[in-house]
């Protein structure tokens, strides 16, 4: 069985690997997919850094790619074959979020069932918001983001001005 989890990854947390890991143990093939979202109109990295971030974080799940993707979620859900949306929720505002989401995208692709798994106890105060603003204060990012694009996040922050 196919699965997706979607986001914008901006950037990805050691929350988000938490949900992939559970998820990949759940699926054959699990699709990381790094989507542009509209409604943030100031995303810190590009799309492309995202994506890159999103490869390296993954690189050690055998059954879990990273892509990107610019369209509509159930289209790329039909692309892939996927009859499964992972989500992740950390507190009942995400999950009243995901929940609406998910009527939103059966009405569009019937057969697409979404999973929302909730976030771990380390993670529950992680997101992408709060990761953005450990970078514009250089504070240290292991603690937050997967050990394998920290660095590459600090410099890329460091290069952009970002922060102080």
């Amino acid at each position: 069985m196919t699965a997706i989890y979607p986001g914008s990854f901006d950037p990805i947390t050691l929350g988000h690997i938490d949900i992939i890991e559970r998820a990949a143990r759940c699926f054959d093939r699990l699709y990381v997919c790094v989507m542009i979202n509209a409604d943030k109109k100031n995303p810190m990295f590009t799309p492309e850094e995202r994506m890159e971030f999103v490869k390296k974080a993954v690189a050690r799940f055998e059954n879990v790619q990273a892509e990107s993707w610019q369209g509509l979620l159930t289209d790329y859900a039909a692309q892939k074959g996927a009859t499964v949306l992972v989500k992740g929720a950390r507190n009942v505002c995400d999950f009243d979020n995901e929940y609406q989401m998910s009527l939103i995208n059966r009405s569009i692709k019937p057969d697409l069932e979404t999973l929302i798994l909730p976030a771990s106890a380390p993670y529950i105060h992680f997101s992408s918001s709060m990761a953005r603003e450990m970078i514009r204060y250089r504070q240290p990012l292991e603690r937050y983001l997967p050990p394998e694009i920290a660095a590459d996040v600090a410099k890329i922050a460091e290069q952009k001005h970002i922060g102080r």
